[in-house]
């Protein structure tokens, strides 16, 4: 029988999800992933097939879940994650959040396991406070086309938190902001993706209304620390994870063509409805409970995640 700690990780064939399989089996823990690849990818994974550690589980959490033996952690990470993906499938998101949350829960309670949920950003919606702190309660819409992934992730903060003070399941939350890095799907809707694709085949590259729009992106290996941190240690509340060096989204476009070397130019389109018009997370929490801050700037990032855009753009 294996004295090793074992983790189960829900969504783990998904862009986060994957990095996190990575990072728990090089802490030395037995990994249990377990995806429908609705929305994640085998190719993510295929590096860990056959590692003794590894093992995967091809199930959808919203159906009971089962899993033999003890379990120490579970990461609850499965969910579409991107605006192109919530919009195709708007009731599989509500489902996730709402009856995936439950019942990786429910098994978290049954196997006394700590629970680390994966919420975002989001949450807040289109922020009226910015930049974005855990005790601000958001700008959400309820019922516009971004709604199903945000109540989404609000129902499943508030399970989280019944469960802990219900049936004193320890559970920890993280909202996570904007993130890139290698294994994001080309075509996911995303910023980065679409303007990596873009630039490197030489097209426009698509700005969203006057491009005054804000966000901030985070290295993958950042954020995979924070996750890291935050599920050994002992605080509850929800805490943001994610980098506070703000860019508009017409500059971020213009940094990719530089980064790419690209001849591309610029195109506006439409800015789609309930799209937030800043996003920058206060990570004065994140500081002070887990001592984490990121550590890569975003030239770093992007110039690591340059070269798996590329073989993406080839394999096309």
């Amino acid at each position: 029988m294996s004295s090793k700690k074992r983790v189960l990780i829900t969504g783990g064939a998904g862009f986060l999800g994957s990095h996190l399989c990575d990072r728990y089996l090089s802490e030395g823990y037995e990994v249990i992933c377990m995806d429908n690849l609705i929305t994640g990818d085998a190719d993510n994974i295929a590096h860990l097939i056959g590692n003794d550690d590894f093992s995967f589980i091809d199930h959808d959490v919203t159906n009971y879940i089962h899993v033999s033996g003890d379990l120490d952690l579970i990461l609850h990470f499965a969910s579409p994650a991107s605006p192109i993906d919530y919009l195709e499938m708007p009731i599989q998101t509500l489902k996730v959040g709402s009856l995936g949350t439950h019942k990786a829960l429910g098994l978290a309670k049954a196997k006394g396991a700590r629970f680390l949920l994966a919420s975002t950003s989001e949450v807040y919606g289109d922020p009226q406070v910015h930049p974005q702190q855990e005790n601000y309660w958001g700008n959400v819409n309820p019922i516009g086309d971004r709604g199903v992934y945000d109540e989404a992730k609000r129902f499943a903060e508030a399970m989280a938190m019944a469960y802990h003070r219900y049936h004193g399941v320890e559970t920890r939350i993280v909202r996570i902001f904007n993130t890139y890095g290698s294994r994001m799907r080309i075509h996911d809707g995303r910023a980065l993706p679409t303007f990596m694709r873009q630039a490197l085949n030489g097209n426009p590259l698509t700005v969203y209304g006057d491009g005054s729009q804000t966000r901030s992106f985070t290295y993958v290996d950042d954020l995979v620390e924070g996750i890291w941190r935050l599920s050994q240690s002992d605080y509850t509340d929800p805490v943001n994870i994610g980098n506070p060096q703000e860019v508009t989204i017409l500059d971020f476009a213009k940094e990719i063509i530089e980064l790419t070397g690209s001849n591309s130019t610029i195109t506006f389109e439409e800015l789609p409805k309930d799209d937030p018009q800043v996003r920058q997370p206060d990570i004065s929490r994140a500081r002070e409970v887990l001592d984490w801050e990121p550590t890569f700037n975003r030239k770093e990032g992007l110039s690591k995640t340059l070269d798996y855009f590329k073989k993406k753009v080839l394999d096309q």
